[in-house]
């Protein structure tokens, strides 16, 4: 008797395991098969949104609701946009555009990144500069461009200069944010344990502030391209913002509408590569 109890579990055991084993696949397959499903699910509704906006504007041009040099069919605003990608007359023009948002969005995410952490520190800091930076908001980039061509002259600088005040406010405010609301738990425990300056910075207040400081640089990422498209309209001969003005001035609404088409895409890019960066950062995190 004894030795059949002892065979007993040894021979339930290979089914034991089988079933074990299989459960893990079948977690993983339901996984796969809900991030096919999450995918779907976002891709989806901007989609269909999209298709029926082109359908629409589509239908309202050739039923001439609309005279098509004020709106030209899509059809017509793809055709000018592949052919001027393939003439290189949008890599020319897009190229300056691409170095004044990206120098802007470095300088500006420098000094907001700085002045959010001063002011999430240091009170007399706060109330000294905030006043000032909520009423800098206040003037339109349209109206300040003029002045930075002035005071700069023409060229590089006055535009790069712009663009990093528009990227500057949500890098300010998103990095004052995600400094204040630490958790205050985690970081008297870290003082505690002997953590201070640059120990404090590294290991706790920057990880913990990770995720509100990204998504504010995500958002000056896409919004460096609507600066450098208001310099260059104040310019007027260089960047899409130049060609914008070109094709208006030519009244070719197509190019106009195939140059709006090219700044749409290198916004959506910039806002990918913010997106990418962050999950990366917080998988990295995790």
């Amino acid at each position: 008797m004894e030795s059949t109890d002892r065979a007993t579990p040894v021979t339930t055991r290979p089914a034991e395991r089988a079933e074990r084993s299989g459960e893990p696949q079948l977690r993983l397959r339901h996984k796969a098969g809900m991030g096919r499903l999450g995918v779907l699910r976002l891709i989806l509704p901007p989609l269909i949104l999209g298709l029926l906006a082109l359908l629409a504007w589509s239908l309202m041009v050739r039923a001439e609701l609309v005279a098509e040099y004020l709106l030209p069919a899509p059809s017509e605003v793809v055709r000018v946009f592949w052919q001027s990608l393939n003439n290189g007359l949008l890599w020319e023009y897009a190229r300056p555009t691409l170095v004044e948002s990206v120098e802007g969005f470095i300088a500006g995410s420098l000094f907001g990144l700085s002045t959010g952490y001063g002011i999430a520190r240091s009170g007399f800091l706060a109330r000294m500069l905030e006043p000032y930076l909520a009423a800098s908001q206040a003037m339109p980039a349209i109206a300040v461009a003029p002045l930075l061509v002035l005071w700069l002259g023409y060229g590089l600088t006055p535009v790069v200069v712009l663009c990093a005040l528009i990227v500057f406010f949500p890098v300010h405010v998103n990095t004052a944010l995600g400094v204040r609301t630490l958790d205050r738990e985690i970081l008297d425990a870290a003082r505690v344990d002997g953590a201070g300056g640059w120990a404090m910075l590294r290991y706790f207040e920057l990880p913990l502030a990770l995720p509100s400081i990204l998504a504010g640089m995500r958002t000056g990422l896409t919004l460096s391209i609507t600066g450098a498209v208001v310099g260059e309209f104040v310019i007027g001969d260089r960047g899409l913002g130049g060609l914008l003005t070109i094709a208006r001035g030519n009244f070719n609404t197509p190019l106009v509408f195939a140059t709006l088409l090219a700044l749409a895409l290198l916004a959506s890019v910039f806002y990918g590569i913010g997106r990418l960066i962050e999950r990366r950062l917080s998988y990295l995190e995790d």
